[in-house]
């Protein structure tokens, strides 16, 4: 695996690359790998001849007393891990290499859909901050085709569109959930989970396929489903910041007559927030 700290040697790597008639691949991480990362570099390796993957905590994407300051840097082990995987490329830039004009200066990237609810109400600008590194790394890269999780089913949605609206030339790959035993999503904030927690945070998953399952055999009482849904979760002791039915295009509350839904939730542990999402089609 080739390591990369400075755009202009990576796009002459990348050049190269292309120049032999070989496909991008590529997976933009903050690090902390586990095994949902690894796997979506087996899915980028399915699909082309090359793989990218960056690591960059990035801070624009951060909010008010949020964790970037204590969220993990792992990096020797990371690369471990992504040699284990046979990555071909690892991108590992500083803020300054991805923010030459500081953060205050950054021209920002915008996506006024689907920003606004959910994680975004939650965690204004959040997304802002995703879009722009995003659309930067896609710049750094020029990838053939990149790999998402359907973990973070919002930010795959809105990723999505800024792609059709900047008319950026890459496809996106969705890739399905990482779950642990229980049904827990695989992430990196799941190390933040208590002993005394991690045998009840599952309520979530379960919540949603509960729901999921009430739909299916015609329960089309979206707010009594979404009622019922977060006093599950509280009962075992956690805080809900959203359990929503929406319509899957747009992420809006879903309507009785819709055949694509996707149910998401989120909740908060004494030290994480944890988000799960499931769909159907109907």
């Amino acid at each position: 695996m080739q390591v990369f700290h400075h755009v202009a040697s990576l796009r002459e790597a990348l050049a190269e690359a292309r120049r032999d008639g070989k496909s991008v691949g590529f997976v933009p991480t903050m690090g902390n790998l586990h095994d949902a990362h690894i796997e979506l570099v087996r899915i980028a390796q399915q699909h082309c001849d090359l793989v990218v993957v960056s690591i960059f905590v990035n801070r624009l994407q951060f909010g008010l007393n949020e964790d970037w300051d204590t969220y993990p840097r792992t990096t020797e082990r990371d690369m471990a891990r992504l040699r284990d995987a046979e990555c071909d490329f690892l991108f590992h830039p500083d803020e300054n290499e991805i923010y030459p004009n500081g953060m205050d200066q950054q021209t920002r990237v915008v996506c006024p859909a689907m920003t606004d609810v959910l994680c975004g109400a939650s965690r204004p600008g959040h997304f802002e901050g995703v879009t722009t590194v995003v659309s930067k790394l896609f710049n750094i890269v020029q990838p053939d085709k990149a790999i998402f999780g359907i973990k973070d089913f919002q930010q795959l949605a809105i990723i999505r569109r800024m792609v059709e609206d900047l008319c950026i030339p890459v496809e996106i790959v969705a890739a399905p959930v990482h779950r642990e035993v229980d049904g827990l999503a695989m992430s990196s904030r799941n190390g933040y989970i208590t002993a005394e927690e991690r045998p009840k945070v599952a309520v979530l998953n379960q919540s949603l396929n509960w729901v999921k399952d009430e739909i299916v055999v015609g329960c089309r009482d979206f707010a009594e489903l979404e009622k019922e849904a977060r006093s599950r979760i509280e009962e075992q002791g956690f805080r809900v910041d959203y359990f929503s039915i929406c319509y899957s295009k747009d992420l809006q509350p879903a309507a009785d007559d819709d055949k694509q839904i996707t149910i998401l939730g989120a909740m908060y542990t004494s030290a994480a927030r944890l988000i799960d999402n499931v769909s159907l089609e109907l």
